[in-house]
């Protein structure tokens, strides 16, 4: 098997924050995977740069995809941490990628527009992602795919017990939406506790992004 990870820029008014986005131009958003642990709570993070926030959360009160938000914390002075709950409106594209076994690594606005780096088991499995695309008149353009020989295997500097966890989060449901397991769970199966889980989780992914960034340009150093 040859497992992916694919970088992809989608669009359409109806995916969810489109329209805040829209209405906010300066404002950077891009999601928090690691953050939010109960699998029925239905609340999900992203980090918020924008040089306005007032602008972003008047965007936000007439966003048809949004229903309950907070500002949860301020980083700094143009950054923060908000939590969302969507509303039936709202196209979600986490749950038909997590149907294909794939993970959102990264999403963040380009635009009006979203690029999401993906993982997959294989090459096959974004077909779903297109099908989804197709039936909801989503554009949709593959910007970049690398190919390994299984994330067992995959050349992205991942410790094992990185892999291990992610592996672990993978298949009890960590990464789905709504999530089917919490880090509590994860950090079970792995005999260890939810810092340390939540750590492994962490680094694991960002080593997963950077090694799929740096594949265009050449190997790591």
């Amino acid at each position: 098997m040859t497992d992916i990870k694919a970088v992809v820029r989608v669009e359409h008014p109806d995916i969810v924050l489109t329209e805040t986005v829209t209405h906010a131009p300066d404002s950077n958003v891009r999601s928090v995977s690691e953050a939010g642990t109960d699998p029925t709570s239905g609340r999900f993070f992203y980090h918020i740069e924008s040089p306005d926030f007032q602008q972003f959360e008047a965007g936000l009160q007439n966003d048809s995809t949004i229903g309950e938000f907070e500002r949860v914390i301020e980083t700094r002075d143009n950054e923060a941490i908000y939590s969302f709950e969507y509303t039936d409106e709202a196209k979600i594209l986490s749950p038909v990628i997590s149907s294909a076994n794939g993970v959102i690594l990264d999403m963040e606005n380009d635009g009006s527009a979203w690029i999401l780096t993906i993982w997959m088991p294989e090459r096959t499995a974004l077909a779903h992602l297109w099908d989804y695309a197709q039936e909801n008149d989503i554009d949709i353009d593959l910007l970049r795919v690398n190919e390994y020989a299984s994330l067992g295997n995959t050349d992205a500097g991942l410790t094992d017990s990185q892999r291990e966890a992610l592996l672990v989060a993978l298949e009890t449901g960590y990464f789905e939406e709504p999530r089917n397991a919490t880090l509590s769970d994860v950090a079970a199966d792995l005999d260890i506790s939810q810092p340390a889980a939540s750590g492994l989780l962490r680094r694991g992914i960002k080593r997963l992004i950077i090694s799929s960034l740096r594949d265009d340009d050449g190997p790591p150093n």
